[in-house]
């Protein structure tokens, strides 16, 4: 494969151009009228000091493993230098936390540093998690420490290769930089070092990228930061969106010659894309259930529009198997459990076509949400049959077997992964 130095990445930041970009004050605030805000100034930390690095993932962006030894690469992935032809920005989005519309969320620790067109001709976007204060911190800081870097690293990496879709990670820097975290949530404070993950995807464009138009919550009392411009940002959105990471279906309805404004071929375009993000929605959830994976914060701001694993935050695999386990303890209601992991990615489903209702009327695409149904009993059923060794047939009673042996391993404390070995 073709390589570059980090200084000459090929970078070609389409959503800087083809969807609005806040650039008021680096500071937290309410950001109407923008998917992106500029970030001026980078953020350095002190003593910035390599972990570990993933080639493989590194090589998407056609970086090679002589530009990893360097020393510039470390200050690069800090965020402490800016890569030449990289547009700092963080990503405005709302989302539904637990079941509530929270109202403007957004990149409050990340930063969009561009997308790269390497030598095969894919797009992919740098993201540094961890690089400092954004418009959207809220109250936070912007840093996330070592412990959560490196599990994110070793996640990414790991789920790509058990073969579930997943952002990847690139590398993990740590430093000096130090910020007060409560480990253990007893009151006890210590001083942990600040790292940055490199994260890559095509996009980390989300359900709750299209929420920020949401009107006021009756529930919250809180409104997306975009609410009432729906009209003019949504098909702008919707078609970077299809044009861009789903290009076979903006092919076969000829987007190109699309006129501008509501038309039934716009719809058309529409629905089948929201046919795409269910299909791959549930495809994601069978996988997960089929390895025993618990995201554990499965908000509609952590749900990606193309079907990947997003955002790894108090994610587990089981152990012992026990259909009922929560791998984030802050889930006081056990919403985001093992075996509710489908339904509420169905209702996130839900939750993004209500986001896109003014270009996609939900009579529409409510109606298609047995696509998700049926895709994932397919495709967990068929994960499961591969797990079992159940390759020369494929009986319907097959589903009941999975049941009774899932009831079993319950039952008996299996370990969900020595069980299928």
């Amino acid at each position: 494969m073709a390589q570059r130095t980090l200084e000459t990445l090929n970078f070609d930041n389409l959503s800087l151009k083809a969807l609005p970009v806040d650039t008021g004050p680096n500071e937290t605030r309410t950001v109407p009228g923008a998917c992106f805000s500029r970030i001026p100034t980078l953020s350095p930390l002190q003593s910035p000091k390599l972990v570990s690095a993933s080639v493989e993932a590194l090589q998407l962006l056609d970086i090679g493993p002589d530009q990893v030894q360097r020393p510039e690469f470390v200050e690069f992935m800090a965020g402490n230098t800016q890569l030449p032809g990289s547009e700092p920005a963080a990503h405005c989005y709302a989302g539904h936390q637990f079941g509530f519309f929270s109202g403007q969320l957004g990149d409050g620790a990340a930063m969009y540093l561009g997308e790269v067109v390497n030598a095969l001709g894919e797009r992919w976007e740098m993201q540094l998690k961890g690089s400092g204060l954004t418009p959207y911190s809220r109250a936070a800081d912007g840093r996330k420490v070592l412990r959560s870097s490196v599990r994110e690293f070793l996640a990414s990496e790991a789920m790509f290769h058990l073969g579930i879709p997943t952002t990847r990670a690139g590398s993990v820097v740590s430093s000096d930089s130090r910020i007060d975290r409560d480990p253990y949530y007893d009151g006890r404070v210590v001083a942990e070092r600040c790292s940055v993950v490199l994260r890559i995807a095509p996009t980390f464009l989300r359900f709750g990228s299209f929420e920020i138009f949401k009107p006021t919550d009756k529930t919250t009392g809180r409104a997306g930061p975009s609410v009432g411009r729906e009209a003019e940002m949504l098909p702008t959105m919707l078609d970077h969106l299809v044009r861009t990471y789903l290009s076979t279906i903006w092919v076969t309805h000829q987007g190109d010659s699309l006129q501008p404004g509501p038309s039934s071929r716009r719809e058309d375009m529409y629905l089948d894309m929201y046919k795409e993000v269910l299909l791959r929605t549930a495809s994601l959830a069978a996988s997960w259930q089929a390895v025993g994976f618990c995201h554990g914060v499965l908000n509609t701001d952590n749900m990606s529009v193309l079907g990947l694993t997003l955002d790894y935050g108090p994610y587990g695999f089981m152990e012992s198997f026990d259909p009922d386990h929560i791998c984030n303890g802050s889930d006081d209601s056990g919403r985001y459990d093992y075996k509710g992991q489908p339904d509420i990615c169905r209702w996130n489903c839900e939750k993004f076509a209500e986001a896109i209702s003014a270009a996609l009327p939900t009579k529409r695409s409510f109606a298609e949400l047995h696509l998700y149904d049926e895709e994932y009993e397919r495709a967990y059923l068929q994960l499961m049959r591969r797990k079992l060794g159940l390759l020369r047939a494929a009986p319907p009673s097959d589903s009941d077997l999975v049941k009774e042996l899932l009831a079993v391993m319950a039952a008996t404390g299996s370990d969900f992964s020595t069980t299928f070995r």
